[in-house]
């Protein structure tokens, strides 16, 4: 396969060559019963977030986004020890400063993407999530790793800053671990991030694939339509103030209560049946 062949150089030739379309693909996807997984695999570039690579996880993700058989999106690895190394420093240094824009952006909005999605996206980290990758695993819905998972922003190792995967980091752990992790670079392990807050979960690396299919198994267990009427609101209250927060979450309580589901659940516990959903 071309994959065994890649690199970041040849990788850019393709591209100008064919339009900016993709030589080889550098994700698999793989979709069953109502879950897709997005799996990141450039074994060459430690799977770096080239903007080929981002291209392919962005359109995945909003792939027949509105289905209303996909319940869950999983983001993960092909690689043993690592999630991804962050960006591509080959691909930075070689283009100019209007291209960087370009490829800062294209993780942004593939971080947009992952919070309009109308249902959850799991980070599944099974080694380490470095600078961007950091920063892409920290914007998902769940984040669950294994003890195997750890947690860098080494940019300024390499004389640049981590300043966009710090918004993210930021904004889910203290100011005190993220000032950490920006300011000397050095790696949290999994459990360290869990105490952090940085994790959903954290389990022993053979048992990742069991935590997420029961992580899996409780969401397709409720209706997709009330999933996603809460996650569109647990981002909007987040940038309100408490007092705001409180009364808009009113109104939406009273919206999911008048939906067909919300009925159909609350018949149902009265009833002490299975709720039969109609994600409407």
């Amino acid at each position: 396969m071309l994959r065994k062949f890649s690199s970041t150089i040849f990788h850019f030739t393709c591209r100008r060559l064919h339009n900016s379309a993709p030589c080889y693909k550098l994700t698999d996807t793989k979709e069953n019963d109502g879950v897709r997984e997005i799996i990141l695999n450039d074994q060459k570039t430690r799977n770096s977030l080239s903007m080929p690579m981002m291209t392919e996880i962005l359109e995945e993700v909003n792939n027949n986004i509105n289905d209303e058989n996909l319940r869950i999106i999983i983001l993960s690895s092909s690689l043993e020890k690592i999630f991804s190394a962050g960006h591509n420093l080959k691909e930075l240094e070689a283009v100019d400063s209007q291209k960087r824009k370009e490829i800062f952006s294209k993780l942004t909005e593939i971080i947009f993407a992952i919070r309009a999605a109308p249902v959850p996206i799991i980070a599944k980290v099974n080694g380490l999530a470095a600078a961007a990758g950091c920063q892409l695993v920290t914007s998902c819905d769940l984040l669950v790793a294994s003890t195997a998972a750890s947690f860098s922003l080494p940019g300024a190792d390499v004389g640049i800053f981590c300043s966009t995967p710090g918004v993210a980091v930021s904004r889910a752990v203290s100011r005190m671990k993220s000032s950490h992790m920006l300011f000397t670079g050095l790696p949290i392990n999994a459990n360290e991030a869990n105490i952090a807050g940085m994790v959903s979960c954290v389990v022993p690396p053979e048992k990742l694939d069991q935590e997420i299919d029961r992580i899996c198994i409780s969401i397709k267990r409720k209706s997709r339509a009330v999933v996603e009427l809460g996650k569109n609101f647990y981002y909007k209250q987040l940038n309100m103030n408490i007092s705001d927060a409180f009364r808009a979450a009113e109104d939406v309580m009273v919206k999911n209560l008048s939906t067909k589901d919300g009925q159909e659940g609350i018949r149902s516990f009265i009833e002490k049946r299975k709720p039969q959903w109609t994600n409407s």
